[in-house]
Order: C-alpha cells, then structure tokens, then sequence
C-alpha cells in the first residue's frame, strides 16, 4: 500500500490548473498548465491516496485492465521508471489515454463511493509524459522475425495498437491509412487542444523503429486506381485486421437538411485539424465559424470537441442543443456504484463559452434564398411511449448560419462490398465477428469501433490487443500476447 494514511489525511482531489480561457482561445494548445518536474510531488501525493483495495474494482472499470494500484505505489514511493514499465505492460498508449479517456477507472475507484476518487487518468498522465522526458519510452524491436505478414487497414486506435503488439511478436505488419496522415481518429477527430498531435508522431516514431510500416492513402476497397480490394490484401498477406472506426455519421433527416451550412461534426472537425496541422483548404470549401452564429445538435464529447473548436475560430455564439434531460451532477439510483455514471459535467471547453439547453427538439431548418441555413427550429422535447418527441406548440427558431450535427455514429463503411467470402455486418452496421476476433472471410479479423459500436478509445486500444494476440494465434499456432477482452465484454464501469 502507497501510505497506509493517504486516503484520510488527503481528501481532496488536486489536478492541474487550466490556462486562463482567454489565453487558451488564443491557440490549439492543451488547456491544461504544463506541470513542471519539481511539481510532481502532487501527483505523488494524489497517488498516496490509493488503498490497494483487496478487490480493486478499478481494475474492472479498465478494459485494459491497468495495474492501476500498482503503479500509484510506485509513483508514491518515487520511482517513476518502474511505474512506467507497469504502465506500459498493459496499455500501449497511456499518452492517449490519460488525455482523451472519460476514466471509467475512476468511477469504479472503491475511495469514490464516499470520498472523491483518486486522480488515476492524471497520474497516467504524468507517469508517461515524465518517462518520454526522461528517454525511457525506447523502440521494442522483435529479436527475431516470423516470415508471416500482416496488413492493418486503419489507424486510429485499435489498429495502431493491433500493429504495435504483432511488430514485436516478429511479424511484417504494414498499417493502411486512406488518409494522407496516419492516425485516425486521434489524428482528425480530437481537437489539438485536447490531444496535440506532438504526441502522436513521438509514439509512431517510436513503431517505425521497432520495424511497423506505414502506407498513407491507400482506401482499401476503394474505387480509386491503386485502392486494393480485401481479396487482393488476403492474396498478399498472411492475416488482415480490419480496424476502420465506426464513420458513418448519424443523420438528422428534418425539412431543410440539405441546405448549405449543415455538417457532420467530424467533417468539421477533420478540416480544423487539417488546418492546424497547416494545410491550406480551397476558401470555397473552407467551414469555419467565424462570425457565425453556431449551433451543436448533441450534447456528449463530440459536441464539446465541436464547442471548443468553433470558440477558438472565433463564432458569434455557440449554442449546443441534447434532446434528453439535463444529467444530474451526482450519481442518482439509476447509476450506483461502481457503474460509470452520465453526469453534468463542465469540460475545458465548456469552461470557455457558449449556451447549453436539454429537452431540445430539432423539428426542421430555416434556409435562406441562396440556400445556406438560417435558422433551427427547435421544440421541447416529450417522452411519449418511451420514445422522445417534440412537444406541439412549442416551437421556436434559433438563428444558425452552421450547424454542426453531433449525434454519434451508425457503423462502419463496408470496405468488403461485392467480394466474394466477405466480411458480414450486423443491423447496427459493425463487423461479425466471432469469439476470435475472426470475421467471415479466413485470415481476416477485426477489432475497435468498427467491430464493436461507436465507443471509448480505452476499448479500442484493448480490443487491438486482443485481436492481435488472436491473429498470433491464427499464424503460429500458439500466442503469448495478452488479450484483455473478449467479444462482447463489457465493464462493470462503462
């Protein structure tokens, strides 16, 4: 145990401070202050405060299953390069995760059912950024090679950990992005602010060492010449694992959808990445929120990523609209311990502007005689039957020159279609999949969102795991990759 005492004579939760909004506005840098070497000392103190709970049910709120205890003892007792290395042993990108993670761990945290929890997603946080300070994040190269390949079609998350884990277990892995970067979701779906992409290269840097390939667009199943198809891939290639996300966005099909002004959220915030990362769009095809009245359908992550994002290009206003209730701001009974409560909650980009309002009904859009949108026409929001309808004669209209839909996501692009012993998808638009991570076409596999739903980046790192260990399997017969999660597992926490 860290201190025996740390959870009684420490009772507060201590994190570090955010910038100043009005300095933070000014940039795409992360909104937290950079905490100095010699202020480390209150992450030790914070990880003081773990019990070493007989039965951590952090743990079961990880699906990666961190040593979370573990590591809190040693960052307590001051050795920092030892509690990176039972970092590392179960998470291959604590850097992503202790920034853009909700920390279910957390929620699960025995101290949270009377007291505030521990800091775990902060403590992660520091323990990683200290250990690439400090030189111990280092290339892990096989000492020898298998003579099998495997191709990675996609980036993001789940893909890059799949790769990362079956590069070290000797295998040929080459990862294929349709994207002219490699990253994927963190790539151009997490704002700068939240996730600077600084991060990112330092950790592909390191996967190109230890011997990872990276082919940038290359749209698997695409229509361009040069996009091969999954036959051609399952011709080249020993294994395949299928790791695309889950992209395609949830529609809003109300008069006046088509009008110019409307966007998906994550069409709008790859093009802000885009232009963060320095490249320049054609002024016709620029969306920016500049001046502009503004206006976020869907109150989760997404919709605060949008929120930051619009400040920061300077909008008018912001206003985001959920259609359910106002979450209350402790666990109510539909959320006990140690479940992973919906919580109203005041994010950095939160903190920075904009109007929130709940029970909001989107009934249609208000376009203008060039047809760009001026307006939402917006109702309260009844439940009727279970279902969530617009309240007659409630309506009203809410002026809006872009709106960004942020609804969440109906599945995976069919990256298989017409190919013969395809892949197959469910009614929700993921892969099938079997107990193996196996799809139905032999020596194809998948993992992360595209196989699972829309979800947390926690889950898509572990399931890269876990399907990396299933296609070691698959390819020697035997595997001593560890695999956190099986299909269909769910966390007590999430």
């Amino acid at each position: 145990m860290a201190d025996p005492r740390g959870f009684l004579t420490t009772r507060d939760r201590e994190l570090p401070a955010r910038r100043p909004v009005p300095v933070r506005l000014m940039d795409w840098r992360e909104v937290y202050e950079v905490r100095e070497k010699g202020q480390l000392g209150v992450v030790s103190r914070q990880a003081g405060r773990c019990m070493d709970c007989g039965i951590p049910f952090c743990h079961q709120g990880c699906p990666l299953g961190n040593l979370i205890p573990e590591w809190n003892e040693l960052v307590y007792r001051d050795d920092w390069h030892e509690a990176s290395e039972r970092l590392h042993a179960t998470n291959n990108f604590p850097e992503f995760t202790g920034r853009a993670c909700p920390a279910p761990c957390e929620s699960s945290c025995v101290l949270g059912i009377n007291q505030p929890p521990v800091t775990i997603k902060n403590i992660e946080v520091s323990i990683i950024d200290r250990a690439f300070e400090e030189g111990w994040v280092t290339p892990q190269p096989p000492e020898r090679q298998s003579g099998r390949s495997v191709a990675v079609v996609g980036s993001g998350p789940a893909g890059l950990a799949a790769a990362q884990q079956l590069t070290r277990a000797g295998h040929t892995v080459v990862v294929l992005e349709r994207d002219d970067r490699v990253g994927g979701l963190l790539r151009y779906g997490i704002p700068e602010f939240k996730l600077e992409k600084r991060h990112l290269e330092r950790r592909l840097e390191q996967m190109a060492a230890e011997g990872t390939r990276f082919r940038t667009g290359v749209a698997v199943g695409g229509d361009a010449e040069g996009d091969p198809s999954l036959a051609e891939l399952r011709s080249r290639f020993d294994a395949v694992v299928l790791s695309t996300g889950a992209t395609v966005p949830r529609d809003l099909p109300v008069p006046g959808r088509e009008a110019h002004g409307i966007h998906a959220a994550m069409t709008y915030l790859t093009q802000a990445n885009r232009v963060v990362e320095g490249d320049v769009l054609p002024e016709d095809a620029a969306i920016s929120a500049a001046g502009k009245d503004v206006i976020i359908i869907g109150g989760g992550d997404t919709g605060a990523d949008c929120l930051g994002t619009a400040l920061r290009q300077g909008a008018r206003s912001v206003t985001t609209l959920a259609i359910g209730v106002q979450p209350p701001s402790e666990r109510d009974d539909a959320h006990p311990w140690p479940t992973h409560p919906v919580l109203f909650e005041i994010s950095g980009s939160h903190e920075e502007g904009g109007d929130r309002s709940y029970l909001a009904s989107t009934t249609g859009f208000e376009v203008d005689a060039d047809g760009s949108v001026a307006g939402i026409r917006v109702a309260r929001t009844a439940f009727v039957d279970g279902r969530r309808v617009p309240t007659p004669g409630t309506e009203q209209v809410l002026p809006a020159q872009l709106v960004l839909i942020a609804m969440g996501f109906a599945g995976a692009e069919d990256v298989a279609a017409g190919a013969e012993d395809s892949v197959a998808y469910t009614s929700r638009g993921t892969i099938e999949h079997g107990a193996d991570w196996s799809t139905g076409a032999e020596g194809v596999f998948t993992a992360g969102d595209c196989a699972r739903g829309q979800s947390l980046i926690v889950w898509a790192i572990a399931e890269g795991r876990s399907a990396a260990a299933a296609v070691d399997a698959y390819l020697m017969g035997s595997t001593a990759l560890p695999a956190p999660v099986a299909p269909g597992m769910s966390a007590l926490a999430v």
